[in-house]
């Protein structure tokens, strides 16, 4: 297979690209409701020969195709979920679902992911082992990694090595990130809630004021990044909801807050949540209110493997060229596709999609969020070639 093109062929499928991602986006769906789209996407991969199993991890899909000779077998994964956001948008293949919108890419995953299998199903007698496709739900914070996980989905094959890759809109079309180490930041979630004790507004002598306590608490949560973690590493803390209150002549018994820690480092993620604890205490305790700390280890963090980003990154200079494949800082977002990663060698990439000329370059999760339709080829190359390199053995 040396020499092999798949950039060439991606880009002869660019109009199947662009009809499977304008649909899947007319169509979003949330969590782990993916029903319509597993559907498509199980349908497409039955044509075009793979083994396919559905209402894995609820409503993931695992696909394989079997190569031409023994060899090893290598994963790749795209996530199907959409979020709840209202689209805005004027374009001919705007949401038709009130209040849900693809406003992360996870459409264009999806026709990426298919286009990949598509390139493989054509070289499936020239390839060696086997490629695993792995089409996930509930990538948005809900645990569908896992779900597939625990359902199953790695342990017949087991893959030997697994590739994932986000469209990303920061980075422009015709870049590629795919480098060793730290990728994306590792998260939680965090809900404290402050009880003091209710009363009347105008006789706050007799109350213990948890609106006056959570300000406290929010200006002491500011310290613990800037005074307690060494500046040569990375750690967000965010709040990101406050409420409490009644009535304006009255004082709030309770407040609950809701925010995310991201951190890259087991051990800055256990400073940040021993340091949270001590504020807690002793500003609650100062000022005579309680509190409850409940902490969600949402994902932990996206480690690209060395063996794996360079193959990935050969693979990527092949698709793009040299000079389109930059370094990027390590990104304090999260990504479940470590849940794989935890478990199988494997390497995560981004995929250029910004074009601030046509104003396709507004951020994820964005009501406004689009990308250029030709990263999908670009990327259905790259997670072919990767898969193909490793399959053999790097000699591509």
């Amino acid at each position: 297979m040396t020499g092999l093109d798949f950039r060439a062929e991606a880009e002869a499928l660019q109009g199947q690209l662009i009809a499977w991602r304008r649909d899947l986006h007319q169509h979003p769906e949330l969590g782990f409701e993916v029903s319509r789209t597993a559907g498509v996407v199980a349908r497409t991969l039955g044509e075009l020969g793979y083994e396919v199993r559905t209402q894995v991890g609820r409503s993931g899909v695992v696909a394989l195709l079997h190569g031409g000779r023994p060899g090893p077998t290598v994963m790749l994964r795209a996530d199907m979920d959409a979020l709840p956001i209202q689209e805005i948008s004027d374009a001919p293949y705007v949401s038709c679902v009130p209040g849900v919108m693809h406003a992360c890419g996870h459409d264009g995953h999806v026709a990426i992911g298919l286009g990949a299998a598509t390139l493989l199903a054509r070289h499936a007698a020239e390839l060696p082992g086997r490629v695993l496709f792995i089409f996930q739900p509930a990538e948005e914070g809900d645990g569908g990694a896992a779900a597939m996980v625990a359902d199953g989905a790695l342990a017949d094959p087991k893959p030997d090595a697994a590739f994932g890759l986000h469209l990303w809109n920061t980075v422009p079309l015709g870049r590629v990130v795919a480098q060793a180490g730290p990728l994306m930041a590792a998260a939680d979630t965090l809900r404290i809630t402050v009880r003091g004790r209710g009363g009347h507004g105008a006789l706050p002598h007799q109350t213990v004021d948890a609106v006056a306590v959570t300000g406290q608490v929010l200006s002491a949560l500011q310290t613990i990044v800037s005074r307690n973690v060494d500046p040569q590493e990375t750690a967000v803390l965010t709040i990101g909801t406050v409420h409490g209150g009644t009535a304006f002549n009255v004082i709030a018994e309770t407040v609950e807050m809701q925010g995310t820690l991201r951190t890259f480092s087991p051990v800055v993620r256990e400073t940040v949540l021993t340091r949270l604890q001590v504020l807690l205490d002793g500003v609650t305790a100062g000022l005579g209110a309680k509190y409850e700390l409940k902490v969600h280890e949402m994902t932990s963090a996206v480690i690209n493997d060395p063996a794996m980003a360079e193959i990935a990154h050969l693979a990527a200079v092949q698709v793009v060229g040299k000079a389109a494949v930059p370094w990027h800082a390590p990104l304090m977002v999260s990504e479940d596709f470590s849940e794989f990663a935890r478990r199988v060698p494997a390497c995560f990439m981004l995929v250029g999609s910004a074009n601030a000329e046509l104003g396709l370059n507004a951020p994820h999760h964005n009501p406004r969020f689009d990308f250029d339709e030709r990263a999908l080829p670009i990327g259905a190359a790259l997670l072919a070639t990767a898969a193909a390199r490793f399959l053999e053995g790097g000699q591509i």
